[in-house]
């Protein structure tokens, strides 16, 4: 008799598990579950982490194209990346930017040179070499902040009058010690203005027969030489208010002046420049004779080895310590050459400017002999000075537009044009910090600006005497 199917119970397959009929679970022979006890060092659940001491390769990381290997990315799906996969790739290209031929190495992490496979424990090269955000600075160059162009007041800060100072181009009647004392010579008489205090001393008077044609400090500034109309030229100590020393030599008047340490350098109308040591009883020690007409421009380079002189033969001369004769002889001005001013930035760099047949501003190579550049100004040059704090100098102008202009070297870009003066600009100091210049003119004033930064590091008494000034108009 047969069975009923249907009422009859089937015998369980010995290959299946006695589990709940909700759960789907694959079957697992008596076979593989001997083979899992014999194989237990090397299986482990799926539910458990894996700790191994094998290297696992990362092929998410790997350039398959270059191979031409289909990639078997599990974040792709439909061919569409996962929310984890498009996180991935927006954060590398805000990193790295688009990946391009020189960036592809950086971004898969990928030397042609090497294998195919990074490893998990490769040595990452760390993101801070390269430029975040499409920066476009150069690697291992820290960016620099963009600088504002500085600020130059167009105005002076102060304006002093100064009643028969001379309209003269030859002379040179201001100057500015480095004990903050202003020199100017006005008609026969020497007044001294104290930056610090605003004090104004009378230092001499030469009298009616004799007036005073230049004024150069000493570099202590202790003392002050004074030439004078006839051809004279007078040391004064100004702590005590006294002539210590009255020199000849000079058949005409000595409109310039220039110290040497103990060397005071004059040059005259007669064509001639005198050397005088002021420690011998000489009244000169050498005489240099070249130029063919008045001497009117007289500067020592910084390191007081050579000597430059202009003159109103349109020549511009460099003598060393001990030549009688000119050892470079400049002749490309076309007029009068007053302006005259070495860089303490480079060594050898030499300025000049020409008068109004010629108005430009010339820079020499004294080392090379060597002409370096040429600025048309439009306008008669009638003084020249560096800075000493940045590497820019001061031009000063006369016919026809009695402007002060500031320039950037080597660029000779204009900083600033500053203007005031109804007469031609002769005259110009500088502060002993760098930071302020005065100027002079046929006007009778005298004009104060800051056109210089302060240097980058200054005595307490420097900065004391600069904040001394008065910042009011006293006119």
């Amino acid at each position: 008799m047969e069975e009923d199917e249907s009422t009859t119970p089937k015998k369980k397959s010995d290959s299946q598990l006695n589990l709940p009929p909700s759960m789907n679970r694959p079957t697992v022979s008596l076979e593989s579950r001997i083979n899992r006890l014999i194989d237990s060092n090397h299986y482990h659940s799926p539910s458990k982490p894996i700790y191994s001491d094998r290297f696992i390769p990362s092929r998410s990381g790997s350039n398959f194209a270059l191979f031409d290997l289909a990639s078997s990315s599990p974040n792709k799906k439909d061919g569409k990346e996962d929310g984890a996969g498009s996180y991935a790739s927006l954060l590398k290209t805000a990193l790295f930017g688009p990946v391009t031929p020189d960036k592809s190495d950086v971004v898969n992490g990928f030397s042609p040179s090497g294998n195919i496979f990074r490893f998990k424990t490769e040595t990452q090269r760390s993101l801070n070499l390269y430029p975040p955000f499409d920066s476009d600075v150069v690697t291992g160059v820290s960016p620099s902040p963009v600088k504002s162009p500085r600020k130059i007041l167009r105005s002076p800060y102060k304006v002093l009058d100064a009643p028969a100072l001379q309209d003269d181009f030859y002379l040179n009647l201001v100057d500015w010690s480095a004990q903050n004392v202003l020199a100017v010579g006005l008609g026969n008489c020497v007044y001294l203005w104290n930056a610090c205090s605003s004090k104004v001393t009378k230092l001499c008077d030469l009298g009616v027969d004799e007036t005073v044609c230049s004024v150069g400090w000493a570099l202590r500034g202790t003392h002050l030489a004074i030439g004078t109309s006839s051809g004279t030229v007078q040391i004064w100590d100004v702590l005590r208010c006294k002539n210590i020393r009255t020199m000849e030599g000079h058949r005409l008047r000595v409109g310039a002046l220039a110290w040497s340490s103990s060397v005071l350098s004059s040059g005259s109308r007669d064509k001639s420049i005198l050397q005088r040591d002021i420690r011998t009883q000489e009244d000169h020690v050498s005489k240099l004779k070249g130029h063919k007409s008045e001497i009117c421009g007289l500067k020592w380079s910084s390191d007081n080895r050579e000597l430059a002189s202009g003159g109103n033969d349109n020549k511009l001369f460099v003598w060393n310590q001990h030549s009688t004769q000119p050892v470079l002889r400049f002749c490309e001005h076309a007029a009068a050459v007053k302006a005259i001013a070495w860089s303490p930035h480079h060594f050898g760099l030499l300025a000049s400017g020409g008068g109004t047949a010629d108005r430009c501003i010339r820079f020499w190579n004294t080392t090379t002999n060597t002409h370096l550049n040429c600025v048309d100004t439009n306008s008669q040059v009638c003084n020249l000075v560096w800075s000493k704090n940045v590497n820019e100098l001061v031009s000063t102008h006369g016919y026809s537009q009695n402007q002060i202009i500031v320039w950037k070297y080597p660029t000779m870009s204009k900083l600033a044009t500053l203007t005031g003066h109804s007469y031609r600009v002769l005259y110009l100091a500088v502060s002993p910090d760098g930071q302020t210049i005065v100027t002079g003119a046929g006007d009778e004033t005298l004009r104060f600006w800051n056109v210089f930064p302060s240097p980058k590091s200054q005595s307490r008494e420097s900065e004391i005497g600069a904040l001394s000034f008065g910042r009011t108009t006293i006119r």
